[in-house]
This record gives structure tokens, sequence and C-alpha cells, in this order.
């Protein structure tokens, strides 16, 4: 079974994620933006809704969903953008943040099981480098970490 297969329930989630904060992000800036601005992206039609998805791609770091699933009722999934500063057991610490720009440095404790991929390949956490881009999704059970060099 492929890794797609495998984690395609923790994903979709994912990318559930990244398009409600494209929403939420779309209806602050809406409500602050002044005429000109508003009417400029109403008048952008798709062009604009692929734009802002491309900003929240790039841009996001940290972000949580809550979602409903039928086995375990409401649950917590957290997807969290940065680069990686050391790797200890199954603890790993990262900046989050652009390469300029720090939101926070935090320790993500990984639950055993952890899918990770390294420059596309299967690896494990343990061969994660500091400076390295690293994308975490956690859900309850399960965790995916993808990094590139």
């Amino acid at each position: 079974m492929s890794f797609i297969h495998r984690n395609a329930r923790l994903l979709a989630v994912a990318l559930s994620c990244l398009a409600l904060g494209a929403a939420g992000s779309a209806i602050a800036s809406a409500g602050a933006a002044t005429s000109s601005t508003s009417s400029h992206a109403v008048r952008g039609g798709a062009r604009g809704r692929a734009g802002l998805m491309a900003m929240i791609r790039r841009g996001t770091v940290h972000a949580s969903l809550i979602t409903y699933t039928k086995k375990q009722g409401f649950v917590t999934v957290t997807i969290d953008r940065g680069f990686v500063q050391s790797v200890s057991g199954n603890s790993l610490t990262m900046r989050e943040g652009t390469r300029t720009a720090t939101y926070k440095t935090l320790t993500l404790s990984l639950p055993a099981g952890t899918v990770v991929r390294d420059n596309r390949a299967r690896a494990s956490l343990s061969a994660l480098k500091p400076g390295e881009h690293v994308l975490v999704v956690q859900g309850p059970q399960r965790a995916l970490v993808v990094a590139r060099g």
C-alpha cells in the first residue's frame, strides 16, 4: 500500500486545515480591506482565490483544526511548519516561521510510528538535520513529518 493511500485521511485533514485557514484569512482581510482592495479581490475571481491559496500554502506556519470522526468523536489536528533545530528520541524541536522571521520555537513529542519523509524518501526522525525545512501534521494517534533540505 502506498504512502498516500495509508495516510489519505491525515492528508485530507491537513488540506482541510489549509483551506479553512484560507477562508478565515479571507474573511479577516475582507473586514480590514478598503473598498478598492475588496472590489479588486472580487473581480479577481479564480485568479484571486488561487493567489490566496498559494499565499496560505507558502505562508502558514501553524494551523489547528477540530474535526469529527465516527470512531473518535471530535479530534484536533495540528499543522506546524518551520525549520529543524534538533531531534532527540521522539522529540522534534523546531523554529516555526520563515527563513527570515520566527513565530516561535517549540518541541513536539511525536508518537511512535510517526511517518517521516526526508526529500521524498522514507526516513527516520533521527535522520533530520538542523536547518531542514519541515512540515509536521499531527492527529490524535498519528503524525506525519515531511522534511526537505
